[in-house]
Protein backbone atom coordinates (compact mmCIF):
# COMPACT_ATOMS: atom_id res chain seq x y z
CA UNK A 1 0.00 0.00 0.00
CA UNK A 2 1.50 3.79 -0.92
CA UNK A 3 1.44 6.15 1.90
CA UNK A 4 -0.52 8.82 2.10
CA UNK A 5 2.66 11.07 0.66
CA UNK A 6 2.31 8.97 -2.51
CA UNK A 7 -1.01 8.22 -2.90
CA UNK A 8 -2.44 11.42 -3.89
CA UNK A 9 -0.68 12.71 -6.64
CA UNK A 10 -1.77 9.39 -8.18
CA UNK A 11 -5.58 9.78 -7.17
CA UNK A 12 -4.89 13.27 -8.83
CA UNK A 13 -3.80 12.44 -12.04
CA UNK A 14 -6.33 9.09 -12.25
CA UNK A 15 -8.94 11.69 -10.94
CA UNK A 16 -8.36 13.86 -13.92
CA UNK A 17 -7.39 10.81 -16.59
CA UNK A 18 -11.62 10.11 -15.28
CA UNK A 19 -12.86 13.18 -15.39
CA UNK A 20 -11.48 13.16 -18.95
CA UNK A 21 -12.76 10.29 -20.09
CA UNK A 22 -16.54 11.71 -19.40
CA UNK A 23 -17.66 8.59 -18.29
CA UNK A 24 -20.47 10.18 -16.05
CA UNK A 25 -21.99 11.12 -19.61
CA UNK A 26 -22.65 7.42 -20.23
CA UNK A 27 -26.32 6.58 -20.18
CA UNK A 28 -27.21 4.90 -16.74
CA UNK A 29 -22.89 5.06 -15.95
CA UNK A 30 -23.40 6.84 -12.29
CA UNK A 31 -26.36 4.45 -11.73
CA UNK A 32 -24.46 1.40 -12.16
CA UNK A 33 -21.51 2.83 -9.98
CA UNK A 34 -23.71 3.23 -7.17
CA UNK A 35 -25.14 -0.53 -7.32
CA UNK A 36 -21.67 -1.45 -7.15
CA UNK A 37 -20.75 0.52 -4.55
CA UNK A 38 -24.11 -1.16 -2.92
CA UNK A 39 -23.60 -4.69 -3.60
CA UNK A 40 -19.92 -4.26 -2.70
CA UNK A 41 -21.24 -2.73 0.60
CA UNK A 42 -23.45 -5.57 1.28
CA UNK A 43 -21.10 -7.74 0.59
CA UNK A 44 -18.65 -6.69 3.86
CA UNK A 45 -21.73 -7.64 6.06
CA UNK A 46 -22.37 -11.07 4.41
CA UNK A 47 -24.57 -10.74 1.32
CA UNK A 48 -23.49 -12.75 -1.45
CA UNK A 49 -25.37 -11.08 -4.31
CA UNK A 50 -23.60 -10.46 -7.62
CA UNK A 51 -23.48 -7.11 -8.84
CA UNK A 52 -25.40 -8.70 -12.18
CA UNK A 53 -28.06 -9.83 -9.48
CA UNK A 54 -28.41 -6.67 -8.09
CA UNK A 55 -28.99 -4.97 -11.05
CA UNK A 56 -31.50 -7.53 -11.75
CA UNK A 57 -33.16 -7.05 -8.49
CA UNK A 58 -33.47 -3.03 -8.68
CA UNK A 59 -34.08 -2.81 -12.68
CA UNK A 60 -36.60 -5.86 -12.89
CA UNK A 61 -37.68 -6.87 -9.59
CA UNK A 62 -36.61 -10.42 -9.79
CA UNK A 63 -34.79 -11.54 -6.64
CA UNK A 64 -31.86 -13.41 -6.86
CA UNK A 65 -31.87 -17.56 -5.69
CA UNK A 66 -30.20 -16.21 -2.31
CA UNK A 67 -31.69 -15.69 1.19
CA UNK A 68 -34.76 -12.72 1.72
CA UNK A 69 -33.02 -10.75 3.94
CA UNK A 70 -29.79 -10.29 1.18
CA UNK A 71 -32.52 -8.88 -1.01
CA UNK A 72 -34.23 -6.76 1.52
CA UNK A 73 -30.38 -5.20 2.91
CA UNK A 74 -29.62 -4.28 -0.86
CA UNK A 75 -33.28 -2.71 -1.43
CA UNK A 76 -32.70 -0.84 1.89
CA UNK A 77 -29.42 0.49 0.81
CA UNK A 78 -30.49 1.48 -2.68
CA UNK A 79 -33.52 3.48 -1.12
CA UNK A 80 -30.91 4.97 1.72
CA UNK A 81 -28.71 6.18 -1.54
CA UNK A 82 -31.36 7.32 -3.17
CA UNK A 83 -32.01 9.19 -0.24
CA UNK A 84 -28.63 10.70 0.32
CA UNK A 85 -28.07 11.66 -3.67
CA UNK A 86 -31.13 13.90 -3.19
CA UNK A 87 -30.49 15.32 -0.35
CA UNK A 88 -26.74 16.00 -1.91
CA UNK A 89 -28.68 17.40 -4.94
CA UNK A 90 -29.80 20.59 -2.65
CA UNK A 91 -26.39 20.99 -1.22
CA UNK A 92 -27.78 20.09 2.22
CA UNK A 93 -24.19 19.66 3.28
CA UNK A 94 -24.97 19.97 7.09
CA UNK A 95 -24.01 16.52 9.05
CA UNK A 96 -26.34 16.23 12.36
CA UNK A 97 -27.35 13.17 14.56
CA UNK A 98 -30.96 13.51 12.78
CA UNK A 99 -29.80 12.74 9.42
CA UNK A 100 -27.65 10.23 10.62
CA UNK A 101 -30.42 8.41 12.31
CA UNK A 102 -32.40 8.81 9.09
CA UNK A 103 -29.96 7.13 7.05
CA UNK A 104 -29.88 4.28 9.58
CA UNK A 105 -33.54 3.82 9.34
CA UNK A 106 -33.43 3.43 5.88
CA UNK A 107 -30.28 1.17 5.32
CA UNK A 108 -32.64 -1.25 8.66
CA UNK A 109 -35.81 -0.18 6.80
CA UNK A 110 -36.71 -4.28 6.52
CA UNK A 111 -34.59 -6.04 8.29
CA UNK A 112 -34.79 -4.13 12.01
CA UNK A 113 -37.24 -4.08 14.98
CA UNK A 114 -37.60 -3.25 18.25
CA UNK A 115 -35.43 -4.37 21.01
CA UNK A 116 -36.51 -4.79 24.61
CA UNK A 117 -33.03 -4.30 26.62
CA UNK A 118 -32.11 -3.01 30.45
CA UNK A 119 -31.65 0.15 28.62
CA UNK A 120 -35.19 0.03 27.39
CA UNK A 121 -37.25 -0.56 24.06
CA UNK A 122 -35.27 0.87 20.97
CA UNK A 123 -36.36 0.12 17.23
CA UNK A 124 -33.79 -0.89 14.86
CA UNK A 125 -35.48 -0.01 11.83
CA UNK A 126 -36.45 3.56 12.76
CA UNK A 127 -32.64 4.32 13.36
CA UNK A 128 -32.77 4.65 17.06
CA UNK A 129 -29.67 4.64 19.03
CA UNK A 130 -28.82 1.57 21.08
CA UNK A 131 -29.61 1.29 24.60
CA UNK A 132 -27.55 -1.77 25.07
CA UNK A 133 -23.67 -2.57 24.82
CA UNK A 134 -22.59 -4.19 21.89
CA UNK A 135 -19.13 -6.15 21.15
CA UNK A 136 -17.01 -6.76 17.56
CA UNK A 137 -18.53 -10.47 17.98
CA UNK A 138 -16.85 -13.28 20.12
CA UNK A 139 -13.90 -12.06 22.17
CA UNK A 140 -14.24 -8.88 20.31
CA UNK A 141 -13.63 -5.43 21.46
CA UNK A 142 -16.67 -3.77 23.67
CA UNK A 143 -17.83 -0.66 22.01
CA UNK A 144 -18.51 2.97 23.68
CA UNK A 145 -21.51 2.94 26.88
CA UNK A 146 -24.32 3.37 25.29
CA UNK A 147 -25.35 6.06 27.85
CA UNK A 148 -22.27 7.93 25.74
CA UNK A 149 -23.57 7.60 21.85
CA UNK A 150 -26.02 10.85 22.18
CA UNK A 151 -23.06 13.30 23.16
CA UNK A 152 -20.48 11.30 21.10
CA UNK A 153 -22.50 11.19 17.60
CA UNK A 154 -23.31 15.17 18.43
CA UNK A 155 -19.70 16.11 19.15
CA UNK A 156 -18.44 14.41 15.99
CA UNK A 157 -20.85 15.88 13.79
CA UNK A 158 -20.07 19.61 15.26
CA UNK A 159 -16.46 19.06 14.91
CA UNK A 160 -16.89 17.17 11.23
CA UNK A 161 -19.12 20.29 9.70
CA UNK A 162 -16.57 22.42 11.32
CA UNK A 163 -13.10 20.88 9.21
CA UNK A 164 -15.17 20.63 5.73
CA UNK A 165 -16.55 23.83 6.02
CA UNK A 166 -12.80 24.65 6.22
CA UNK A 167 -11.60 22.14 4.15
CA UNK A 168 -9.66 23.62 1.16
CA UNK A 169 -9.10 20.93 -1.20
CA UNK A 170 -9.91 17.42 -2.84
CA UNK A 171 -7.30 15.58 -0.53
CA UNK A 172 -8.88 17.42 2.69
CA UNK A 173 -12.60 16.15 1.95
CA UNK A 174 -11.88 12.72 1.03
CA UNK A 175 -9.55 12.26 4.37
CA UNK A 176 -12.71 13.90 5.98
CA UNK A 177 -15.07 11.47 4.84
CA UNK A 178 -12.64 8.58 5.66
CA UNK A 179 -12.79 9.79 9.33
CA UNK A 180 -16.49 10.63 9.12
CA UNK A 181 -16.81 6.71 8.27
CA UNK A 182 -14.12 5.79 10.61
CA UNK A 183 -15.40 8.09 13.71
CA UNK A 184 -19.34 6.70 13.00
CA UNK A 185 -17.93 2.65 13.46
CA UNK A 186 -16.01 3.29 16.51
CA UNK A 187 -18.71 4.99 17.93
CA UNK A 188 -21.25 1.95 17.00
CA UNK A 189 -24.43 3.97 17.64
CA UNK A 190 -27.17 1.66 16.39
CA UNK A 191 -27.47 -2.31 17.34
CA UNK A 192 -26.72 -3.07 13.36
CA UNK A 193 -26.13 -1.25 10.60
CA UNK A 194 -23.39 0.49 11.52
CA UNK A 195 -20.86 -0.42 8.65
CA UNK A 196 -23.30 0.25 6.01
CA UNK A 197 -24.39 3.45 7.66
CA UNK A 198 -20.99 4.73 7.83
CA UNK A 199 -20.19 3.88 4.53
CA UNK A 200 -23.23 5.68 3.52
CA UNK A 201 -21.92 8.92 5.42
CA UNK A 202 -18.62 8.87 4.07
CA UNK A 203 -20.40 8.89 0.21
CA UNK A 204 -22.71 11.45 1.16
CA UNK A 205 -19.71 13.71 1.85
CA UNK A 206 -18.50 12.68 -0.97
CA UNK A 207 -21.61 13.31 -3.24
CA UNK A 208 -22.20 16.87 -1.17
CA UNK A 209 -18.86 17.99 -2.89
CA UNK A 210 -18.95 16.41 -6.40
CA UNK A 211 -16.51 14.22 -5.79
CA UNK A 212 -16.36 10.41 -7.29
CA UNK A 213 -17.73 8.25 -4.47
CA UNK A 214 -15.13 5.85 -3.19
CA UNK A 215 -15.89 1.72 -2.91
CA UNK A 216 -14.68 -0.56 -0.73
CA UNK A 217 -13.84 -4.00 -2.63
CA UNK A 218 -15.53 -7.05 -1.07
CA UNK A 219 -12.17 -8.96 -1.85
CA UNK A 220 -10.70 -6.94 0.58
CA UNK A 221 -12.69 -6.80 3.46
CA UNK A 222 -10.13 -8.33 5.54
CA UNK A 223 -7.83 -5.22 5.17
CA UNK A 224 -10.81 -3.03 5.32
CA UNK A 225 -11.66 -4.72 9.25
CA UNK A 226 -7.69 -4.67 9.59
CA UNK A 227 -7.30 -1.00 8.86
CA UNK A 228 -10.10 0.01 11.14
CA UNK A 229 -9.07 -2.23 14.12
CA UNK A 230 -5.41 -0.42 13.78
CA UNK A 231 -7.10 3.51 13.36
CA UNK A 232 -9.19 2.03 16.42
CA UNK A 233 -6.58 0.44 18.52
CA UNK A 234 -3.67 3.08 17.82
CA UNK A 235 -6.33 6.15 17.99
CA UNK A 236 -4.77 7.62 14.71
CA UNK A 237 -6.62 7.64 11.80
CA UNK A 238 -3.60 7.20 9.81
CA UNK A 239 -4.09 3.39 9.00
CA UNK A 240 -7.74 3.74 7.92
CA UNK A 241 -6.97 6.95 5.70
CA UNK A 242 -4.07 5.24 3.65
CA UNK A 243 -6.17 1.99 3.31
CA UNK A 244 -9.34 4.23 1.89
CA UNK A 245 -6.79 6.29 -0.24
CA UNK A 246 -5.35 3.21 -1.97
CA UNK A 247 -8.57 1.69 -2.14
CA UNK A 248 -9.99 4.83 -4.09
CA UNK A 249 -7.15 4.55 -6.54
CA UNK A 250 -7.54 1.23 -6.97
CA UNK A 251 -10.97 2.13 -7.82
CA UNK A 252 -10.63 4.92 -10.35
CA UNK A 253 -7.70 2.40 -12.02
CA UNK A 254 -10.14 -0.20 -12.41
CA UNK A 255 -12.86 2.15 -14.23
CA UNK A 256 -10.45 3.94 -16.09
CA UNK A 257 -9.00 0.15 -17.69
CA UNK A 258 -12.39 -0.94 -17.92
CA UNK A 259 -13.71 1.90 -20.41
CA UNK A 260 -10.28 1.72 -22.36
CA UNK A 261 -10.55 -1.94 -22.79
CA UNK A 262 -14.44 -1.83 -23.71
CA UNK A 263 -13.32 0.86 -26.20
CA UNK A 264 -10.73 -1.21 -28.13
CA UNK A 265 -13.25 -4.19 -28.86
CA UNK A 266 -14.03 -4.38 -32.20
CA UNK A 267 -17.94 -5.58 -33.46
CA UNK A 268 -18.54 -8.41 -35.81
CA UNK A 269 -21.86 -9.05 -37.15
CA UNK A 270 -22.22 -12.49 -35.66
CA UNK A 271 -24.45 -14.90 -38.13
Amino acid sequence: MKTAEHIWPVIGRLTDEYRKLNLTESIDYRKFYIYSIITHSTAIEGSTLTESETQMLFDEGIAAGKPMVQNQMNLDLKSAYEFATEMAERQNVCITPELLRRFNALVMKSTGGEMSTMGGTFNTAAGDFRLCGVTAGYGGKSYMNYQKVPQAVESMCKILNDKLAQAASMEDIYNLSFDAHLNLVTIHPWADGNGRTARLLMNYIQFCHSLIPTKIHRQDREAYIKSLQESQDREDNRPFRDFMASQHAKTLKEEIDGHKKSNKKSFRLMF
